[in-house]
């Protein structure tokens, strides 16, 4: 498809997005019967949510919300050399998220022996590379030292010309791995599946046949851990799937081909009070799969890019889609226990299963991010809003962040404030509330680009930029 036909004439990089609801009300006994144990549920989710930090072990931590509930001492002022325990240069290119087991820093990377074009920053035209490098490339997996970023190991999973493209703002490990404590999964879109043991050495490989992406843009999805399964989304122009594996051995439980083309979400695991589902937001519709990859429910009325993870707050499953250039860029909150069709139709903005939705209020590249019954959308161009998580009501308009652009990496929180990194490498701080209130921003080093989402265990702050990775501290 040409890139100047249909809606793709007014698209975007990948790297890489009015209200009405319904309201049910319960007698009053009943009332407080729900809050005391919603309550109880929450202060249990709390606890659990404390003891996994842990660890860092996927896309925007265990629970794939990005908020850190307890924070040991953890800085919100940091530049190129204060509060930094240590800083580590790494070569290649790769905007996967770095993952955290213990005291060991995973991430990806894949080095060129030729030439890399620099990423340019911001939304633009003119970024599709139709042709695959001609170059020898290399793809590895590092595992640094999360006290002093020493090199513990160095893996290199594969040697040859890359056999996909990628658009010229993404990288060939724009996936983040995800581990167990025990083993490390990798995947490279267009190339493999690869299980590593916590010492580097090569435990399992499955390869992945090379497809088509929209425009060749390349792919970004992130493999998921749950139970003893691996689970790959595989969203392509040609063949798109969603694989579950063996996560010991990476044989093959099941299959689900899929109508959906190119995508760059990474699906989410949720578990709830009616059972366990896996959520797959994809370009066109939304579809839940059971644990055996039969289909739930499925949603339709997304934009026509989607990229933004599913999570789990207030007992509902929030999903967001917002390519800027579309004009449905659609925040929904659905309740547990949907089954088939769930679409709005017409003007709803609610139904049986969808709490509520706005139509235009999702972000593009990054994923909303939600805390103490508010959700906070960072938009790509430098604003923010509030939304009320159990109504959707309105808390705060787009507010302009002071001098900030170009946001693609997702924002986290902690001790009360959001951070929100911009590609130039500028993390901008607000404090969490339901007023905006800017409070400063940390500046990182002339040549740092940040499209990568940091990590955070135990004190420490765990940044990727283009050039390199820091771990930020405080002194003690």
């Amino acid at each position: 498809m040409d890139e100047n036909n249909s809606i793709c004439k007014k698209q975007f990089p990948i790297m890489p997005p009015v209200q009405c609801h319904t309201v049910h009300r319960l007698p009053t006994s009943l009332t407080t019967l729900c809050w005391s144990l919603t309550a109880a549920v929450m202060f249990l989710t709390q606890g659990s949510t404390a003891m996994s930090e842990e660890h860092w072990p996927q896309f925007r931590g265990a629970d794939a919300t990005g908020v850190v509930h307890s924070t040991p001492n953890l800085p919100d002022n940091w530049s190129a050399d204060s509060n930094v325990a240590w800083k580590r240069d790494i070569p290649g290119r790769g905007w996967s998220s770095p993952v955290i087991w213990g005291n060991r820093v995973f991430l990806t990377t894949v080095i060129n022996s030729g030439e890399t074009e620099a990423a340019k920053k911001g939304l633009y035209f003119g970024g599709n590379r139709p042709k695959p490098p001609e170059s020898d490339h290399q793809w590895q997996v590092v595992c640094l030292d999360l006290h002093d970023g020493k090199v513990i190991w160095q893996k290199t999973l594969h040697q040859g010309k890359p056999q996909t493209s990628i658009h010229v703002k993404n990288s060939f490990a724009s996936e983040t791995p995800t581990t167990d404590g025990k083993h490390v999964y990798v995947v490279f879109g267009g190339l493999g599946i690869f299980c590593l043991d916590m010492s580097g050495e090569l435990v399992w490989e499955k390869p992945v046949k090379p497809t088509k992406t929209r425009y060749g843009w390349g792919f970004a999805a992130s493999p998921i851990l749950h139970e003893d399964r691996l689970y790959v989304l595989n969203d392509n122009d040609e063949a798109s799937s969603l694989l579950a594996l063996d996560k010991h051995t990476g044989q093959q439980v099941w299959k689900v081909e899929r109508a959906e083309k190119s995508n760059w979400s990474t699906p989410y695991v949720w578990e709830h009070s009616e059972g366990t589902e896996i959520i797959v937001p994809a370009t066109g519709r939304v579809v839940s799969y059971d644990l055996d990859g039969k289909e739930k429910w499925s949603l339709s009325g997304m934009s026509s890019i989607t990229i933004a993870t599913p999570y789990e707050h207030a007992g509902l499953l929030i999903i967001s889609s917002g390519y800027v250039g579309d004009p449905s860029r659609p925040l929904y909150a659905i309740r547990p226990g949907a089954t088939g069709d769930i679409s709005l139709v017409d003007e709803q903005t609610s139904n049986k299963f969808i709490a509520w939705s706005l139509p235009t209020a999702a972000p593009y590249n990054p994923t909303t991010i939600a805390h103490d019954g508010i959700i906070y959308v960072l938009y790509d161009r430098g604003l923010m809003a509030a939304y009320d998580a159990k109504t959707g009501n309105e808390i705060y308009s787009r507010q302009r962040i002071p001098k900030g652009r170009a946001f693609t990496s997702s924002p986290w929180l902690y001790d009360g404030k959001l951070f929100c990194l911009n590609e130039d490498g500028e993390t901008f701080v607000i404090r969490a509330g339901r007023e905006f209130e800017f409070l400063h921003s940390n500046v990182l080093q002339e040549d740092d680009m940040g499209m990568a989402t940091p990590a955070i265990v135990d004190g420490h702050l765990v940044i990727r930029t283009a050039a390199r990775i820091y771990c930020i501290k405080q002194p003690k």
